[in-house]
């Protein structure tokens, strides 16, 4: 009786904790409290080391428990390690090879006493020992003994297989948590540019791949799609955060300028220099140059450009002193180079050496899916610039927005919201909003009213939709929104075929 309640005292220890070093110093008390144990430890076998170490014990101070520590094969803790098979030392007096690294166990001592050390197994592999050293005993007795030990161990090694499983389960888990940060960090979603369809997550993941490198990025794209957004995105990524983000319009300076804006010019180096000024390569040394429309340069300063990319050095206008920068460039532009370049206005050369790394935006007309993100996006801003509190796009607004071809891409959305905003006075953007562009039957490809009874019906049938937008499918508030009777708001739902379900939130 007295060993099964020693083994459900154990039992309920082992399943009331998940950690193993918690429970096993609460099973060495429960055995000395059935046992005249005076000392006891359970050790475990590392794998990587290939050392018995003690996990637990009683009756040993911190110092003998750090002592604690064996070969496979080395002492009774190591032999039954190797071996797999219990050993009992009925008298330690008697004991000629003992190992007694712990210091507890003395062969001299006229005081005798018994040790038993059996296996902790899982399968075949034998992965530590429990060891006690109680008063002696009688040959009958120990042999009782070492079977209630062997159970026990078996229980410790049940829990520490369990234990094992779960620290693997939860390591596995905190690698593959590791591995989805990995592959979320790699799809690098920008903080300047809005966007999440496919094609705009390839731009992303490009800026991504490019931004720690040094290489020269060429943006190509129509006018429009925010290629300086990328170019900035780049930057601000970059090594060279931190450094200067210069950035030059090549076709809003006039050829006369040109020069002396790129690589500054000396004191009176031409009429009205009077001071000498540095350029643009200059300001941005150690950081970013980023030149936009670089189609529009000239022959002449193509090959000024191609010397500073082959050598990183140049002499201001009118100077003689070389000057050396290490700047990285990123360019852009809106033209087909491949057919500049075969018509001879632009250097071929030069074309290599800027399109290491190309970068393509995709028009506005190719992301549709990303337009209302857009507008949500333009509408906060321009509600904080101007003062304003637009809260939503009516449906007839956002079928139109879709419709669009957009030609002038993310710049002319951008300008249509900010209209918008500035004419809304019910804190919503409807259809009559929009810029005419956007309301032709030419230009948005849908046929439109073309008659005025139409157009009245079109506005009637958006006003109503709205207001059961905003009452979220109520017919009565919406009528006493619009001030009319729920009679007349019915035969109106009914005649252009609303649901009020539709609305309800």
């Amino acid at each position: 009786m007295k060993e099964l309640e020693v083994l459900y005292s154990i039992s309920q220890i082992l399943n009331e904790s998940q950690e193993l070093e918690s429970s096993i110093t609460p099973i060495l008390r429960t055995i000395s409290d059935h046992l005249p144990m005076s000392q006891g430890a359970i050790t475990l076998l590392n794998r990587d080391t290939h050392q018995i170490m003690i996990e637990s014990s009683f009756g040993l101070s911190s110092k003998q428990r750090s002592r604690g520590t064996y070969q496979v094969g080395e002492g009774i803790t190591g032999r039954v390690v190797k071996s797999g098979k219990p050993i009992i030392i009925a008298d330690i007096t008697k004991e000629k090879q003992l190992v007694n690294k712990t210091g507890h166990l003395n062969s001299r001592d006229q005081q005798q006493r018994s040790f038993l050390c059996v296996p902790v197994t899982i399968g075949n592999e034998t992965i530590g020992t429990l060891n006690i050293t109680t008063g002696y005993q009688g040959q009958e007795m120990l042999q009782q003994t070492q079977q209630m030990l062997t159970v026990i161990a078996s229980m410790i090694a049940r829990a520490v297989k369990v234990r094992q499983e779960l620290r693997e389960s939860t390591q596995r888990l905190v690698a593959e948590n590791e591995r989805l940060k990995r592959a979320l960090k790699q799809r690098f979603t920008p903080d300047r540019i809005v966007g999440r369809s496919q094609v705009m997550q390839e731009v992303f993941d490009l800026i991504w791949q490019v931004c720690k490198s040094e290489a020269t990025v060429l943006i190509r794209g129509d006018s429009g799609t925010g290629k300086e957004l990328v170019a900035q995105e780049i930057h601000y990524n970059s090594l060279r955060a931190e450094k200067p983000f210069i950035k030059v319009n090549c076709a809003a300076l006039p050829e006369s300028v040109i020069e002396s804006e790129l690589f500054g010019h000396e004191k009176g180096a031409f009429t009205g220099a009077h001071m000498h000024r540095k350029g643009r390569f200059e300001l941005a040394d150690e950081g970013t140059l980023f030149l936009d429309e670089i189609g529009e340069l000239s022959p002449q300063m193509q090959v000024k450009l191609l010397r500073v990319l082959q050598e990183q050095e140049f002499e201001r206008v009118g100077g003689t002193r070389t000057i050396k920068v290490h700047v990285r460039l990123i360019t852009a532009t809106n033209r087909n180079l491949e057919e500049e370049i075969a018509r001879g206005r632009f250097r071929e050369d030069l074309y290599y050496r800027l399109n290491v790394f190309p970068i393509h935006l995709p028009p506005l007309r190719e992301r549709k899916s990303d337009i209302i993100l857009l507008c949500d996006s333009f509408i906060d801003k321009y509600n904080k610039r101007n003062n304003r509190s637009i809260k939503r796009i009516t449906s007839s607004a956002i079928d139109l927005f879709m419709s669009y071809h957009w030609p002038g891409n993310v710049r002319e959305l951008e300008n249509c919201i900010e209209r918008a905003v500035l004419l809304s006075n019910d804190q919503v953007i409807h259809a009559y909003h929009l810029p005419p562009s956007l309301q032709s039957a030419e230009s948005s490809d849908t046929s439109y009213a073309k008659t005025l009874d139409d157009a009245v019906q079109e506005l009637e049938r958006e006003l109503i939709a709205d207001a059961l937008k905003s009452s979220r499918g109520n017919r009565a508030k919406a009528a006493r929104d619009l001030g009319i009777s729920e009679r007349i708001m019915g035969l109106r739902i009914s005649k252009y075929h609303l649901s009020t379900e539709k609305y309800k939130r």
